[in-house]
């Protein structure tokens, strides 16, 4: 199946209840776009887990920044960008969760959780943005 460029841009306050929006946006989207469900799940909770870190941790939950998702879809990729109106940070300072000696610090898993499950990951060079990258998402 030979899928068009689809687009969908979603702007939302920085607070945890917002996160439905996307939640919605992405199951609607993956939807139509026809995504398998094992690649569905990957997407859903890669974008959940860099929305939540960009309201908490990037704009600090204050509802007047703004958390960006760009979601694009061509052919058979799917590339996710979440931008938040924060400081950014380094991601090579954040700690690997699953080093014993960090296994109980609640830091750091949505990252590593996002590496697990994208393709291609990649921050810009101040840190408040996130790009994901899904490939075969129709199989």
């Amino acid at each position: 199946m030979h899928l068009g460029e689809m687009i969908k841009n979603i702007r939302i306050e920085s607070k945890i209840a917002n996160l439905g929006i996307v939640e919605n946006e992405v199951d609607s989207l993956t939807r139509e776009a026809g995504i398998s469900r094992d690649n569905y799940g990957k997407i859903l909770v890669s974008v959940m887990e860099a929305v939540n870190n960009a309201i908490i941790h990037g704009n600090k939950s204050q509802e007047s920044k703004i958390v960006e998702v760009n979601i694009k879809i061509e052919n058979n990729l799917l590339e996710v960008t979440v931008t938040d109106e924060g400081h950014g940070f380094k991601p090579g300072k954040v700690p690997d969760p699953t080093k014993p000696e960090n296994i109980e610090n609640v830091n750091g898993r949505g990252i590593f959780l996002m590496k697990k499950l994208t393709d291609e990951i990649e921050f810009n060079k101040k840190g408040n943005m996130v790009r994901m990258t899904f490939k075969n998402i129709l199989t």
